[in-house]
């Protein structure tokens, strides 16, 4: 525990000198971060195909660049974001002034995934510094290039007082939790989820708790079902369906069934060739643990497409399942792979109380031109966030907040949800010392009916 509590208490008073405060050393810290990605940027891209697979193309595209528009949002606004802001007294208040002032919550905690190592330890990493934060990050171990090469990266960047970064496992999470933060940001998995939550319970540390679920797709009778098709299979297979956004499984109407299939069939050949799991493009699973996991899902179910896999090359080829239902043990479970169930459905209705019957997901894509469809998906189901004609994109715009409801997180970062998360807001009232309304003190003989007038 001395590493981890030395470590904390460095930060400690490193925040307490007050450095952190200004705008100008937030937004050197940041460029300090874009800086340091680009000048490690091709080890990164390395670290990345080791652990994962990723092509660079996908590499840069979903970590990398989406980090630099993170930065670049949140530089862009800071100085605004930071400004004292009048708000509105009640009439009992007046005269005054109220303003709401945004500070840093201290010294926070960063625990990041495997998954996409890089762009869900930076882009927190990111917000925090922005809201005036020292941080202290954990990547993942299932990511140990990529992790390796954060560490090597960061500490190149930053002083040990602001940024710090420990590698590790269980254990070394463990010991991280035992300590009071003053804010946790968690990305991973329910389980471990619930795991944080109790360890912050102890010391009553805030958490934000970025998770997942079992995100649906719905194709409805009128949707154009070759694009849908294409866009749902680039964001399954992306990160060889790795993702924690990705489309787990499509409700189709069962008209479309067999045309979805068809097209689905001809889009993976189209992007990834006859045998996919030759394609340099095409990512790995992260280790064999999840594998096993994978295959097992494999066992039921029809495959009208794939269904095969590499243990020498940790690849699972794209997998369409048909002849699954709902107690499927595909179902039971966040699947996290390039498998693709298709569940038929015969009502629009019959579809979104399926839904709605499950934990909330965090993402829900609807393919259709119907706007009473598209009214009902967006309305009746609670969901984290989501498209309309399109799957897993709407997490890159850094202006819209990113984030969970029930079981598939809570709290939301990206631009200014992020620096509203790694900040408090005090609220603050100046009353002039000139005048001093004798209303609010004792006696209150005969001033009640003043009192309803003013606060009705």
């Amino acid at each position: 525990m001395d590493r981890f509590e030395e470590a904390l208490a460095r930060q400690r008073s490193f925040f307490g000198t007050g450095v952190t405060l200004s705008a100008g050393f937030r937004l050197a810290a940041l460029k300090r971060l874009a800086d340091a990605m680009r000048a490690n940027e091709s080890k990164l891209l390395a670290a990345l195909r080791e652990d994962l697979g990723k092509s660079p193309f996908e590499a840069y595209a979903a970590e990398l660049g989406v980090v630099y528009e993170e930065i670049r949002e949140l530089r862009r606004h800071l100085a605004g974001w930071m400004r004292p802001k009048a708000v509105l007294p009640p009439l009992t208040q007046l005269p005054c002034r109220c303003t709401v002032r945004p500070e840093p919550l201290g010294v926070v905690l960063v625990m990041s995934p495997w998954n996409y190592p890089v762009q869900l330890t930076l882009a927190p990493l990111a917000a925090a510094l922005a809201a005036g934060n020292c941080a202290i990050v954990k990547p993942s171990r299932y990511a140990p290039k990529t992790a390796a090469a954060l560490e090597e990266m960061l500490r190149g960047a930053f002083p040990s007082g602001l940024v710090t970064v420990f590698q590790g496992g269980a254990a070394e999470n463990q010991a991280l939790l035992a300590l009071k933060f003053d804010h946790i940001f968690f990305t991973g998995s329910p389980a471990v989820g619930r795991v944080v939550m109790e360890a912050a319970a102890k010391h009553l540390t805030p958490v934000t708790l970025e998770l997942g679920g079992k995100s649906p797709c719905i194709v409805d009778e009128t949707a154009d079902v070759a694009l849908a098709a294409k866009r749902i299979a680039w964001g399954k297979l992306l990160n060889a369906g790795q993702t924690c956004v990705a489309p787990d499984y499509v409700l189709i109407h069962e008209t479309m069934l067999h045309a979805f299939a068809r097209e689905y069939v001809a889009a993976v050949r189209r992007m990834y060739g006859d045998e996919p799991m030759r394609c340099e493009e095409y990512g790995k699973i992260i280790n064999e643990k999840h594998m096993e996991r994978l295959k097992k899902l494999l066992q039921r179910g029809t495959p009208l497409l794939g269904g095969t896999y590499s243990d020498r090359d940790r690849k699972i080829a794209p997998t369409l399942l048909t002849g699954v239902s709902w107690d499927s043990p595909v179902m039971q479970e966040e699947i996290f792979g390039p498998i693709l169930p298709l569940l038929p459905y015969r009502s629009f209705s019959q579809a979104l109380e399926e839904i709605r019957r499950r934990p909330k997901p965090l993402a829900l894509y609807v393919f259709t031109r119907d706007e009473d469809h598209k009214r009902r998906a967006l309305r009746e189901v609670s969901f984290g966030g989501g498209c309309v004609n399109d799957v897993v994109v709407h997490l890159t715009n850094p202006r819209m907040p990113f984030g969970g409801v029930g079981e598939s997180g809570m709290g939301a970062y990206h631009g200014k949800a992020g620096f509203l998360t790694f900040s408090h807001l005090k609220s603050i009232l100046e009353k002039p010392e000139a005048v001093d309304l004798p209303v609010r003190y004792p006696p209150y003989t005969g001033k009640l009916p003043l009192v309803r007038l003013l606060m009705r």
